[in-house]
């Protein structure tokens, strides 16, 4: 299955709430999910407006898994490994799953504000823009680890896009789990988020663990 390229703001409305996917965009009245009467809030295609039946258990619990797995941008198969990690790992599974989610190398350039979105954040590290711990890495799902410092590399800071993130870094906010120094462009780990340090939609992570659990 190819990754999905259409218009993102369709995945809010299938999931009927903000995924955050489009950056500023998301917090801004030209939210499409904002703009919308309520009255007409509903998913898209022909068949939106009739998927008014009350969906069965598996359908929430599939649902739920959609909603994260969109909001981090990850295809199923990627989901379904990260999902096993956090099984084999002690502690509660779905506290598990968000920490490996959040501590993906991608999401880490996304929220120490690198890119307005993890799409955009993917694409920066692809493109092999950062480095982490000093070396050149440009892998999204690398998995970050407290102590980790992640830079842009000395070749991309004389890019147009790296002078303009730098001087709006100055006015950026970093999570509490990570440390930002918009001077050096980089920025710090400081250890694995705890579950109220996660900033992600109204989502219960039981239902993903049960739907995997079948």
């Amino acid at each position: 299955m190819a990754r999905y390229t259409g218009p993102v703001c369709r995945l809010c409305r299938r999931e009927g709430m903000k995924l955050y996917l489009k950056g500023e965009r998301c917090f801004g009245p030209k939210c499409p999910i904002t703009q919308r009467n309520p009255a007409r809030n509903f998913p898209p295609g022909m068949h939106g407006q009739k998927r008014t039946r009350r969906p069965s258990e598996h359908g929430l619990q599939w649902r739920e898994k959609q909603k994260v797995r969109r909001h981090y941008g990850l295809m199923e198969r990627q989901f379904s490994k990260t999902f096993k990690e956090a099984a084999r790992q002690e502690g509660v599974t779905g506290d598990n799953l968000l920490r490996l989610l959040e501590m993906r190398l991608d999401n880490v350039v996304y929220r120490l504000g690198f890119a307005d979105s993890r799409r955009q954040a993917r694409q920066l590290v692809r493109h092999g823009h950062f480095t982490v711990n000093g070396r050149k890495t440009d892998v999204p799902s690398y998995q970050t680890r407290p102590g980790d410092v992640i830079a842009v590399r000395e070749q991309s800071r004389r890019k147009e896009y790296f002078l303009t993130a730098a001087e709006m870094l100055k006015t950026r906010q970093a999570p509490q789990w990570l440390t930002l120094n918009p001077n050096e462009l980089s920025g710090t780990v400081v250890n694995a988020p705890s579950r109220d340090q996660i900033e992600i939609p109204p989502i219960n992570e039981q239902l993903i663990v049960e739907f995997y659990s079948r």
